[in-house]
């Protein structure tokens, strides 16, 4: 089922996103916390792709687990870097082979085992390039839903790390969306009058398709400097960093702290008309559980907007 579907029929759409183990063990903890995480019904799940497709074969396999053991609804990232046409066709062959009906195009970063690679080479420059190859495929009939692959890209309330210019910032969301996407998924973000704006923002710049907040629990102090980074940067309110301070290294002080934040963001924004929200797990369950728990949400067919 495409995304666009889903949240016709279900908003606002709650989802979990995954990466790629990259051992025997880390695989099979990983399905614990998947089979954990079935139960509460997301309505999707994504799986995140390495910068440059360093994992590539490890999404594309993770997918089709998913696909063909569970009752979920995988969508697999797709990044520009270090592709040509021809790797990007393969690749959505081998997935509507699977029954894949949706998949998020991102730009991605260069590959930092790669120093010095140059982006020119790269068949895409742009998200948007990627989207329109995708619906290009989809005009192909090479997909078993004659409409193809339903198509996400990203969005950054904070601002995109390389585009410090927002008004230009925006011309380029508005590209991927006139390119054929069907909603915006955000990356994470801790202060909800961020996204507010963004949403606002991209109203006014005539972008009407669905939005989805990227939501990350902290769960650790350490894990917020990985955090910061692996997002290009995170912008931390003081209010958070303080609470989190007065924990004291005290690490199930600090996942109490992050748990209850990412909750009341969580709350705000339901109390606020999102149409969705997307739970960034790092591969575990126990933050997510945690913050159903306290909405009170028995699972995510259970939503009802505000």
């Amino acid at each position: 089922m495409h995304i666009a579907d889903i949240l016709a029929q279900q908003r606002p759409t709650l989802s979990f996103e995954f990466f790629p183990p990259k051992t025997a063990e880390a695989s099979e903890a990983l399905y614990q916390t998947i089979g954990e995480l079935e139960a509460y019904k997301p309505s999707f799940v994504s799986v995140t792709y390495g910068a440059g497709g360093s994992t590539r074969e490890l999404t594309h396999d993770l997918v089709v687990r998913i696909k063909k053991t569970t009752t979920l609804d995988p969508v697999p990232h797709l990044t520009c870097v270090c592709h040509s046409e021809a790797d990007i066709a393969s690749i959505l062959e081998r997935y509507a082979e699977a029954g894949v009906s949706n998949i998020l195009a991102l730009g991605g970063d260069p590959p930092r085992n790669l120093e010095g690679y140059d982006r020119k080479k790269d068949a895409f420059q742009q998200a948007a390039d990627l989207v329109r190859f995708i619906k290009k495929f989809n005009d192909s009939g090479a997909h078993p839903d004659q409409r193809g692959f339903g198509i996400g890209v990203a969005g950054f309330p904070e601002g995109h790390p390389t585009t410090p210019n927002r008004m230009l910032e925006m011309d380029h969301l508005k590209a991927k969306v006139d390119a054929g996407a069907d909603y915006i998924c955000t990356q994470l973000f801790f202060d909800n009058h961020d996204f507010f704006d963004f949403r606002d923002r991209c109203k006014l710049a005539g972008i009407n398709i669905p939005i989805i907040a990227g939501i990350m629990p902290i769960t650790s102090a350490s894990g917020m400097r990985r955090m910061a980074e692996l997002a290009a940067g995170a912008r931390y309110p003081a209010k958070l960093m303080r609470a989190i301070q007065r924990c004291g290294g005290d690490e199930e002080a600090v996942q109490r702290v992050g748990v209850h934040y990412a909750t009341e963001q969580c709350r705000d924004l339901l109390e606020h008309g999102v149409d969705g929200i997307h739970f960034y797990t790092l591969n575990k369950s126990q933050a997510t559980r945690e913050i159903y728990a306290s909405l009170g949400i028995r699972d995510s067919s259970a939503v009802r907007p505000s």
